[in-house]
């Protein structure tokens, strides 16, 4: 038979204290935050009994489900983080290589003869008409 293994918790000046006792021992250690305290926990039952033998109750203020809420949003809730900052362009060539072609990737160019005729084609063509005119 199992015995349970509980898990206490307190908050103390920004740490966490986890006490586990189980098996008539008590352990305890600190860790940085509810994250770090639960896998410091972790460390304690492999301790007490063997992984296969445990049952272990997270308790914080000596109930499971407050335990439960405070780790799951300290899991779920994302660091706040600055903005990232664009650093402005070291000189004038980043505002022509906006301005002109986008730059084609290493290998992917077209032979010389095929981007030339690629460039005749885009170029308007002359109408009969106003290549008389002109004349």
């Amino acid at each position: 038979m199992t015995e349970p293994i509980t898990a206490s918790y307190v908050q103390e000046d920004g740490d966490w204290k986890v006490t586990v006792s189980g098996s008539g021992k008590e352990l305890t250690g600190r860790a940085p935050g509810i994250i770090a305290a639960r896998d410091r926990a972790d460390q304690l039952v492999e301790k007490l009994s063997p992984p296969e033998r445990s049952t272990v109750v997270h308790l914080l203020n000596g109930s499971a489900l407050e335990f439960t809420a405070a780790y799951m949003t300290a899991r779920l809730t994302l660091p706040e983080i600055e903005p990232l900052e664009v650093p402005p362009p070291a000189n004038g060539k980043a505002k022509e290589k906006a301005a002109g072609k986008p730059p084609v990737p290493q290998g992917k160019e077209l032979p010389k003869a095929v981007d030339e005729a690629k460039t005749e084609k885009d170029e308007p063509a002359k109408t009969p008409a106003k290549a008389a005119q002109t004349s």
